[in-house]
């Protein structure tokens, strides 16, 4: 692969650049889903980028990342997330494209291929089973356990990394102090799955995939989930290298790599460099500017969005499971706003309160 195609590569996965792509992408997606979904468009983008994968791997570099014993499942998670996304959207789009000609969903219709749980779905399950458990075994064969030496508390790992399904939450840690990235975020989560068939009443697509009938649900699934979860397991995989630094999928990780920490709260900006003074010794004077921001962020931005663009929700949702959602919504735009607020603008803390270890 030529060097200038490299180092056009290095430049895309900048996190700036990388989420933007992804974030347009699945907005694209999502728009031009019909078209995207067709199987000659979908086998024509999944084998160009297949193909692109392939060459890139041959770079001793990235081969050393994507053939490391605990990053080949991530490979096959990203394929995998791929493939079944295109099987559900391709069934919303044949979906909508029926009930708009005044049929009903395939799932709906006479004749629909319905089986009995007894035996035929116990069958096919036991023989998935079968075969999963034949893939382990040649997989822990072929490819050997990435066990490493016992802890030794005088030589910590460079990077030290989460297992992959927590490496989203390491992620955060970068933006977020432990407390919001490790107890915040994961607690609405969690709640935020547990509202959903509460918050959610809405009876269409039960049953039958659409897009159609329920494009706000799920388009905010797909950029919570697919845009933003999944990339950052991704790119702390794969971008994420020592001293968690971001490194290019072709650039060598150098553990002697540093990066100059320019960081700054959001009360230096406003009482250092716009007003040209000392900030103030009391906390609450100091951090006003990023309280307000903070409180108008989740306190006026609801209402604004009940009044204009999610008119029709509110309505139909009431004020109760309306702010519950909204909420939750704010929650994941605001981790999103604050990943890009420190890639743009180095802003570490919109409020700094070091005096009581709170810092959002």
């Amino acid at each position: 692969m030529p060097e200038s195609l490299k180092a056009f590569l290095n430049w895309l996965t900048n996190p700036t650049i990388l989420f933007t792509l992804v974030g347009v992408g699945m907005f694209l997606g999502i728009k031009y889903y019909r078209i995207v979904t067709k199987p000659k468009v979908a086998l024509t983008i999944f084998l160009a980028f297949s193909l692109l994968f392939l060459l890139a791997s041959l770079d001793p570099v990235l081969n050393k990342q994507v053939t490391k014993p605990d990053n080949v499942p991530i490979v096959g998670l990203f394929f995998l997330f791929s493939f079944f996304t295109w099987v559900a959207f391709r069934q919303m789009a044949i979906n909508d494209e029926r009930m708009e000609a005044g049929e009903v969903p395939v799932e709906k219709a006479e004749g629909s291929d319905k089986v009995m749980v007894w035996p035929d779905l116990v069958y096919v399950e036991f023989i998935c089973m079968v075969l999963a458990a034949v893939i382990l075994i040649v997989w822990s064969i072929v490819l050997q356990a990435p066990l490493e030496e016992p802890a030794n508390p005088q030589k910590t790992p460079n990077p030290s990394k989460a297992p992959w399904y927590f490496l989203g939450l390491q992620e955060m840690l970068v933006y977020f102090d432990p407390w919001i990235a490790g107890v915040v975020v994961p607690g609405l989560i969690v709640v935020g799955l547990m509202a959903i068939p509460y918050v959610d009443v809405n009876p269409k697509g039960a049953g039958y995939y659409t897009l159609k009938e329920r494009k706000f649900a799920v388009t905010f699934f797909m950029f919570g989930f697919g845009a933003l979860w999944v990339t950052m397991v991704l790119s702390g995989t794969f971008l994420r290298g020592p001293g968690w630094n971001f490194f290019g999928p072709f650039e060598m990780w150098d553990s002697h790599k540093s990066v100059p920490l320019t960081n700054i709260n959001l009360s230096e900006i406003i009482w250092v460099k716009a007003l040209g003074t000392a900030p103030p010794q009391n906390w609450l004077v100091r951090e006003i500017f990023g309280i307000i921001l903070i409180i108008g962020y989740f306190a006026i931005t609801p209402g604004l969005l009940a009044k204009t663009y999610m008119k029709d929700f509110y309505k139909k949702m009431g004020p109760v499971r309306y702010s519950v959602m909204i909420t939750l919504l704010l929650c994941m735009a605001g981790v999103v706003i604050k990943m890009y607020l420190r890639w743009i603008f180095n802003l570490k803390y919109i409020v700094a309160i070091k005096e009581f270890f709170f810092n959002i």
